[in-house]
């Protein structure tokens, strides 16, 4: 009465104890699986902020192409940049094993039981989903707002919109006179070049979210991934 495992053989109890491995063993091998898939291969990832309206709203889902398997096969014959002006990124600005191995596990198994939506406690937030205007070579600057380009094998300054081969909308702030250049949420910047490892990338929302205006050029291997498609939320549903 006080201990069911007499209710039991012991052919029953042997058997009990095997399902309740062959369990433990699947749930394993799921979240061994999720997580190599969500590192290496198809990144999933949730915004959690406004700054990419009015394209990308806070709360959507992406499915991303992820650049980290370059890193393990570098012998392959890869694209020295692998994506366009224009393209949702994933910017990866934490340093190079920063949060440990150890924390990066267990902040994929928390991320796998709460869907997305909450991290492993402690472990630093250092991914940011933002576009890409400028590549290796470019010369650029703003005016109110709008960056113009001069690509490197162009003779002509374009305007973002131009050059890039997606259609995209950005959320121009109205601002004080008062600000100048030395601000840089003043929607004009002095011209830049970027150099043969450097990319720029800006918020949809141009008020002060930052960005390459408050963190400069990226170094193109800080891009970890590109937007394949959006599944949530339904209305919205696509290739972003």
């Amino acid at each position: 009465m006080f201990n069911k495992w007499e209710k039991y053989s012991y052919a029953d109890q042997k058997n009990h104890a095997k399902r309740i491995r062959t369990f433990i063993l699947r749930v394993a091998l799921v979240i061994i699986v999720y997580i190599l898939i969500t590192n290496i291969f198809f990144p999933m990832i949730v915004m959690e902020s406004s700054s990419m309206r009015p394209s990308v709203y806070a709360g959507d889902r992406f499915v991303f192409s992820a650049f980290n398997l370059r890193r393990f096969l570098p012998q392959l014959p890869w694209e020295s940049v692998p994506y366009e002006r224009g393209n949702i990124v994933m910017v990866d600005m934490a340093e190079k094993n920063e949060n440990g191995f150890a924390l990066n596990v267990f902040d994929k198994i928390f991320r796998f039981f709460t869907l997305g939506k909450l991290g492993f406690p402690g472990k630093k937030n250092q991914v940011f989903i933002k576009r890409v205007i400028g590549l290796p070579g470019d010369e650029i600057t703003m005016i109110n707002y709008v960056i113009q380009v001069h690509p490197v094998d162009s003779p002509y300054t374009l305007t973002e919109y131009e050059v890039s081969r997606k259609h995209y909308q950005v959320d121009i702030p109205q601002v004080s006179a008062l600000w100048d250049e030395s601000i840089p949420f003043s929607g004009n910047m002095e011209r830049i070049v970027l150099s043969e490892d450097q990319c720029f990338v800006l918020s949809d929302m141009r008020a002060n979210t930052n960005d390459s205006r408050t963190w400069g050029p990226l170094d193109i291997r800080q891009i970890a991934g590109a937007a394949l498609f959006r599944y949530w939320p339904p209305s919205r549903v696509g290739v972003p």
